[in-house]
């Protein structure tokens, strides 16, 4: 499994959105922006970090940080997710798992005993270079988004 570092390259990456196009580093490449990784649409604390992310959408987009959300759902479970919940950012669909097995966020997770594989929610964060500036694992959806708006706040000073 790649262990990524604050300071590695970000990996490179294309994938389908829910918005009928697709996104790819390629394409943000001069752009500062957020990337983060979830295990499941339409799950509570999934649910709960998209929508604290579009509920803060006019703050990211004050600092021009594009925002995007990774899971391994197909495209069609994503445009469910995005129009139940009114989400307007990109939404990418990984089904391969090439990315998320390339970010490092694809590992072995535990409930009930069960041993299984999964998305560890993680948020990245990632320069206009494309390198990686901040990450965050083991993400706890409360609050989380706010400490992501703080970090980038101190960074523009």
């Amino acid at each position: 499994m790649t262990q990524l570092n604050e300071g590695s390259l970000a990996p490179n990456f294309d994938l389908p959105t829910q918005l009928e196009s697709s996104i790819s580093l390629t394409a943000l490449k001069g752009k500062k922006f957020v990337l983060y990784f979830y295990p499941k649409a339409n799950t509570s604390g999934c649910t709960k970090e998209a929508c604290a992310f579009e509920e803060n959408l006019t703050a990211f987009k004050k600092l021009d940080i594009p925002v995007i959300g990774v899971s391994r759902d197909p495209v069609k479970k994503l445009k469910d997710f995005a129009q139940k919940h009114n989400l307007t950012f990109p939404l990418a669909s990984d089904e391969k798992g090439e990315m998320t097995e390339a970010y490092g966020v694809w590992v072995e997770k535990s409930m009930y005993g069960r041993k299984y594989m999964g998305i560890e929610r993680s948020t990245f964060l990632i320069d206009e270079k494309g390198r990686i500036l901040k990450i965050w694992h083991k993400v706890k959806v409360t609050n989380h988004v706010n400490e992501i708006l703080k970090t980038l706040n101190a960074s523009d000073r």
